[in-house]
């Protein structure tokens, strides 16, 4: 990601569920926004902190560049977190400072279906690459939520089935692979993107994908976006723990 610190202004907010609020970000920073070609463009935020200042990552969510302003969504949960009450809290003219944007994926044109999954965290990447397909593009999209009031319309082709998994009182990701697994998988080749909590994404949908249906690593984005019972901080040591310890484990096994 270019390393350019970019200041923008709350333009305004709104309550698009019980759990996520969208910000929109303009002002004169705009000028130096630089936006991503990919779906799952991200900015890392500025926030303060007590010791020195705090970075979070956020998708950006769509960019309007018309009105001259970006938009992210917040999963809000209380006064849980750091970016979460900001936004809530978040009112016209305040600002904040960003980093970005980075991204790294695209639905691509000769995918011969498209297969997209996630949580509340994955849901603006999962609906920008939606409303990127073709129109004739087919896959399955499953998109966990903790209920029916926090499902969020987005576009989607017509060829393309939404499934929206309700998490109840499970752990986050766990009825997200479970459904994930006990869905369709199409024949041709697929292009798989696969975000969200870290555990259900890289210790079971990601053997699912990789290993199960053997697609390359070039037809499949698959990471976490956070882990349970971990700050950010904490979640980017655990990534760098898996890392080496896959390095460190013969390929196949």
């Amino acid at each position: 990601m270019a390393r350019v610190r970019t200041t923008l202004v709350v333009q305004n907010t709104i309550r698009l569920t019980d759990h996520l609020i969208r910000v929109r970000l303009g002002g004169p920073g705009f000028a130096t926004f630089r936006p991503s070609e990919f779906t799952d463009s991200y900015v890392k935020l500025v926030f303060p902190g007590p010791d020195g200042e705090i970075m979070r990552t956020y998708t950006v969510r769509e960019v309007d560049r018309a009105a001259e302003e970006i938009a992210i969504d917040f999963v809000y949960h209380g006064d849980e977190g750091i970016a979460g009450p900001w936004a809530a809290t978040a009112e016209p003219g305040d600002s904040i400072d960003m980093f970005g944007p980075g991204g790294a994926y695209a639905p691509r044109a000769d995918a011969d279906w498209h297969l997209l999954a996630g949580d509340e965290s994955a849901l603006p990447a999962i609906a920008a690459a939606a409303a990127a397909l073709p129109s004739d593009a087919v896959g399955q999209i499953y998109v966990e939520v903790a209920g029916p009031a926090d499902q969020l319309a987005f576009v989607h082709p017509e060829g393309v089935e939404l499934t929206w998994v309700h998490r109840g009182d499970a752990e986050p990701g766990e009825q997200l692979a479970a459904a994930v697994r006990a869905g369709q998988w199409r024949d041709g080749q697929a292009q798989v993107f696969i975000h969200g909590e870290a555990q259900a994404v890289m210790h079971d949908l990601r053997p699912y994908v990789r290993k199960e249906h053997a697609v390359p690593a070039e037809w499949a984005s698959l990471s976490g976006y956070w882990r349970r019972g971990r700050t950010e901080e904490g979640f980017r040591s655990w990534k760098s723990e898996l890392a080496e310890a896959e390095k460190a484990t013969p390929a196949g096994v």
